[in-house]
């Protein structure tokens, strides 16, 4: 695996070109990273609310269209003649989505329909972000995209009915779509409020404070760097592979407890592990089988885990 690195400036040839493009949530996390990659040779938008993702995300060579997903107005306004639409909008966290099941839906699932819907009208090509949280509490690692969906969250459950709606309406009205099932996204411009592990622990580990492992540490997590996720887009953008899911991961896996060592190594930090209790209904194991991928794809992920935390140690204290 290689160092993380501009997906463009890293010499790839793959992904659209001369084409335009919309980023529904390109001003968030994933999203942002995906514009930038695309700006570089297409026409891009963004679609965004601004609710959770940032102003200053959004790539200067982009065209931001403030709107909600929800909209089908903002919707066709953002999408009049693309050429494809990458979906990353959604409610992001997990813990919202329990507190707020309704916004969940209305956001996740009823806004992904609206975006489908247009895209059809539009005729084009959808890349839909989906997520891990589909299978629940997997019967075995790695996880296969035929693994049983069984969903523990609101959020999960949204995902599902967005993930279906694609690959259906693939079958019904003819229009391409490819569905990504990301497992633990980490890396720069991670929204704090909603952040992963990794970012929390590195917090802690630069402020000296204890890096709190809840539970004993052995549940196991595929970490998978942003820049493979903007590349496994980009290809899935070009596939012939139309109507079908695939994860996107790294197809290895970490304790937390062995995450939460690496991080205090990278930062050279001398913060104490501590344990806490273990979160009500956390999924003991994740990892993602990316066979599929690789062979429908050709995606390949390029980040290791100690790479992509160093490199994110220097965005966080540049």
């Amino acid at each position: 695996m290689t160092p993380a690195t501009s997906v463009r400036s890293a010499g790839t040839t793959f992904g659209p070109t001369g084409e335009t493009v919309l980023v529904t949530g390109g001003a968030g996390f994933v999203g942002s990273h995906l514009a930038e990659a695309l700006a570089e040779e297409n026409d891009v938008r963004v679609l965004d609310d601004l609710s959770s993702g940032k102003r200053g995300n959004v790539p200067e060579a982009t065209t931001l269209v403030e709107g909600d997903i929800r909209d089908p107005e903002a919707v066709r306004e953002a999408m009049d003649g693309v050429d494809v639409v990458f979906h990353e909008a959604a409610m992001v966290s997990v813990e919202r989505s329990v507190e707020r099941p309704l916004r969940s839906h209305a956001v996740t699932g009823d806004g992904s329909l609206v975006v489908l819907d247009r895209a059809r009208r539009e005729d084009a090509r959808v890349v839909l972000a989906s997520s891990a949280a589909v299978y629940g509490h997997p019967d075995s690692v790695p996880v296969s995209e035929s693994e049983r969906k069984r969903p523990t969250s609101p959020y999960g459950i949204d995902k599902l009915t967005a993930d279906l709606y694609a690959r259906r309406f693939c079958d019904l009205y003819g229009l391409e779509t490819v569905v990504l099932r990301y497992f633990n996204v980490y890396g720069p411009r991670q929204n704090p409020e909603y952040s992963a592990v990794v970012r929390v622990f590195l917090d802690q580990a630069r402020q000296g404070d204890p890096i709190t492992v809840e539970g004993d540490g052995t549940q196991t997590r595929d970490f998978v760097h942003v820049s493979d996720v903007v590349r496994a887009n980009l290809r899935a953008a070009t596939t012939d592979r139309t109507g079908e899911a695939f994860n996107v991961g790294t197809g290895e896996s970490v304790t937390i407890r062995e995450l939460a060592e690496t991080v205090r190594e990278v930062t050279d930090s001398d913060s104490d592990i501590v344990h806490t209790d273990p979160r009500p209904g956390d999924i003991d194991h994740s990892r993602a089988d990316v066979s599929r991928a690789r062979e429908a794809l050709g995606y390949e992920p390029a980040v290791s885990l100690s790479e992509g935390l160093a490199s994110l140690v220097g965005e966080i204290t540049a």
